[in-house]
């Protein structure tokens, strides 16, 4: 009897992808809040093998942020008779930067089915939303470039084309099929997963013999349209489109069925925690045991220390370890919002329950059933709020804002605090019974200062990460600046000196070692005598904009935001001054 891997709830999702290693003409087919399925080009079987780490940058529809993805590379299949895409390749997500795991997570909980109409009149989208408007989300388009932007979405499944303009209508299906490299909308996009096209408009019988011959057309209604023929045609257009898609899927997947079925035999194998540079430490050797021990049980974990220790880092270890790891993890920090948009963010809403909120939101603790909710300074949380913590806890039920009906969820809860929560209680800020509920195991991190032995190799393998980021050849760092770095007090823990090994190594030149001049004045470094006040005008300037660029990892656009000035005035100065601005995915700048 064949077994499969369990797999997340997959939604169709055709979008472009940049990735590093590079993938040429690397397009989606679906994702899902654990994993991507990629389809592509690399000439020469060359691009990211089995095991791999890569990186992925795509943007979900209508998020103008992209999302930024860590990824291993799960299985690689390479069939070099595909006409357009010659490697499928399957990436399970590894992490998210920023907020990119709850931003998928919204959008993987939206509409599931989405249906782009083109050219209709005030009548006929009237008889298409009574028809259509219950069972999928609709997407209208008057003009052509309203209709390339839905279908540039990539997770349309079928397109209505109305209308009495024959023309329109036909290069219209033209364009939805069209797969050709110097087509900047539908840019080498595999064509048998294109929305299937129910064509409604008037024609010439010849002209849609043709279209149906070269199967750019699915379906074909006469106007006037009735509801029932209108929404069976659509249906089944939508229906044939999931078919293909999870075909293609399938496909991929019984040509590694051998491969899937002794790894599975083979049992699950064990996900070693990578130690890194900033667990050398005994102190922090000593949070390892302690995670290794509280992870593979469904404890609430809480993890007390300083901003900047490494407590989220720490969280994702906790959930790696676990029986979870597979399912969501989600992050909230809880001193960012007031507690009705906390109340919210956490446990959802529904429609009208305030202002502003115009469709029901799951929340956090329902799109993060079967992972880890990691709560940041829940010192934050006020009693009020706390209870209903403490109730999703003893009971796995929450009700949204607004709601009467009550939702089970199934999460383990990982808690940070910047404070000794024990304080806290005592001075009458933090529930009891909270407390004791997340105290059920506490672990302690230790700050940067106590534990010294960290900061050298925690430095030098942040000079390797933004080297590899910007794209930069720094040589390492000299014994002076590493001396100076042992110095220094560090009240922002390792958050702190990440952002100065970064900004070092966007003013170090390349091909040189990182010196104390490097680094900001506070860790020694002095003007030398004699300086103009021009010349150290000039120098406060590249500090600022160095600082700005580590702290958005070389990105000119958010930095130039930061700082108030025009972003290509911003990008020009920073290389005139010898910055190097990121290479990353393309539109980062």
């Amino acid at each position: 009897m064949h077994q499969f891997l369990e797999r997340s709830h997959r939604r169709p999702l055709q979008v472009r992808v940049v990735t590093e290693p590079p993938i040429p003409r690397c397009w989606s087919v679906n994702i899902s809040q654990t994993g991507i399925g990629l389809i592509g080009s690399p000439p020469g079987g060359v691009g990211p093998v089995e095991g791999e780490t890569v990186e992925l940058e795509l943007r979900l529809p209508n998020d103008e942020v992209p999302l930024l993805i860590r990824g291993e590379v799960r299985w690689r299949h390479d069939a070099p008779n595909r006409e357009q895409a010659s490697t499928a390749f399957g990436v399970v997500f590894t992490g998210f930067e920023e907020d990119g795991a709850l931003r998928l997570a919204r959008y993987l909980a939206g509409p599931p089915v989405r249906v782009a109409v083109a050219y209709a009149d005030a009548a006929t989208r009237q008889l298409i939303e009574a028809a259509l408007g219950d069972v999928v989300q609709l997407e209208f388009g008057a003009e052509n470039p309203e209709v390339e932007a839905i279908l540039a979405r990539g997770d349309v499944s079928a397109l209505l084309i109305c209308g009495d303009d024959e023309v329109r209508a036909l290069l219209l299906a033209e364009l939805a099929a069209a797969v050709t490299e110097d087509n900047l909308t539908f840019e080498g996009r595999p064509r048998d997963l294109a929305a299937r096209v129910v064509f409604c408009a008037m024609a010439a019988p010849d002209h849609l013999a043709t279209l149906f011959d070269q199967k750019k057309i699915s379906r074909r209604l006469v106007p006037p349209l009735a509801v029932e023929s209108l929404r069976a045609a659509v249906m089944d257009a939508c229906a044939e489109h999931a078919l293909r898609l999870e075909q293609e899927r399938m496909a991929q997947e019984l040509e590694r069925n051998l491969q899937r079925e002794k790894a599975l035999r083979a049992g699950p194998a064990p996900r070693p925690i990578e130690a890194g540079p900033g667990f050398q430490s005994a102190a922090m050797q000593g949070v390892l045991e302690q995670v290794r021990l509280a992870a593979p049980y469904k404890v609430a974990v809480l993890l007390q220390g300083e901003t900047g220790t490494g407590k989220e880092v720490l969280a994702r270890i906790v959930h790696r370890m676990s029986e979870r790891r597979d399912r969501p993890f989600v992050v909230q920090d809880c001193g960012v919002l007031s507690e009705t948009l906390l109340e919210s963010e956490l446990f959802g809403h529904v429609r009208g329950a305030f202002t502003g909120a115009v469709s029901d939101h799951p929340g956090l603790f329902v799109l993060g059933d079967g992972g880890t909710v990691f709560l940041d300074e829940i010192e934050n949380t006020t009693p009020a709020l706390q209870a209903k913590l403490l109730r999703v806890l003893e009971t796995g039920e929450l009700r949204p804002v607004g709601g009467t009906q009550t939702r089970r969820t199934d999460v383990r809860l990982v808690a940070a605090s910047n404070r000794d929560l024990s304080s806290d209680v005592a001075a009458g800020r933090f529930r009891g019974d909270l407390y004791f509920r997340l105290n059920t195991f506490t672990i302690d991190v230790a700050p940067l200062r106590e534990r010294r032995e960290d900061v050298v190799p925690l430095a030098r393998w942040f000079v390797d990460l933004f080297n590899h980021q910007h794209g930069k050849g720094v040589m390492g760092l000299s014994t002076a600046a590493e001396r100076a770095l042992l110095a220094a007090p560090f009240p922002g823990n390792v958050r702190e000196l990440r952002n100065v090994v970064e900004r070092a190594v966007l003013v170090c030149p390349t091909g040189a070692l990182i010196e104390p001049s490097h680094l900001p004045r506070a860790f020694g470094a002095r003007p030398p005598a004699g300086v103009t006040l021009r010349d150290q005008v000039a120098r406060a300037e590249r500090e600022a904009i160095a600082e700005a660029l580590a702290r958005h990892h070389g990105i000119a656009r958010r930095a130039a935001l930061e700082l108030g000035v025009d972003p290509v005035t911003f990008a020009r100065r920073a290389r005139r001054l010898g910055l190097e601005l990121s290479r990353g995915p393309a539109g980062a700048k």
